[in-house]
This record gives structure tokens, C-alpha cells and sequence, in this order.
């Protein structure tokens, strides 16, 4: 069983990706990379559970391995 919840969460969808966009407002590249990184770290910690987060980066990975235009 997994420990990772892939269900839908998120009450709001179109406000949180429209926060995401306003917080990358103004930001060269490197500083959005930056933000991502940052904000990738901070929720890591906020999970806390290395299993969840290792099983997250693995779908991750496959999904952007799925999307290449050679796959």
C-alpha cells in the first residue's frame, strides 16, 4: 500500500496554481528555479516522511520520462 496520497487534496486547484504563477511574478530564471527549489525543500520538511517523499520523486521522474517527445 502506498503512503503517498495522489488523490485529490486540494479544495481549490485554480487558486493554488494561480499563487504558484503570482509568487514567480517579477523573477528572472535562475530565481524562479530558486523559489521551486526552496519551496520543494520547505514542504519536503513539512512532510517530514522520507518513504513518502522518496515514493514522490520516483512518480515524478516517471511522469516527466512519460511526457519527452521521444517516449
Amino acid at each position: 500500500m502506498s503512503a503517498l496520497v495522489t488523490d485529490d487534496q486540494i479544495a481549490a486547484p485554480d487558486d493554488l496554481y494561480q499563487a504558484l504563477v503570482d509568487a514567480h511574478e517579477g523573477l528572472a530564471d535562475a530565481e524562479s528555479r530558486q523559489l521551486n527549489a526552496r519551496l520543494i525543500l520547505l514542504l519536503a520538511n513539512h512532510v517530514g516522511d522520507l518513504a513518502v517523499l522518496q515514493e514522490a520523486a520516483a512518480l515524478a521522474r516517471a511522469s516527466v520520462l512519460r511526457d519527452r517527445p521521444d517516449a
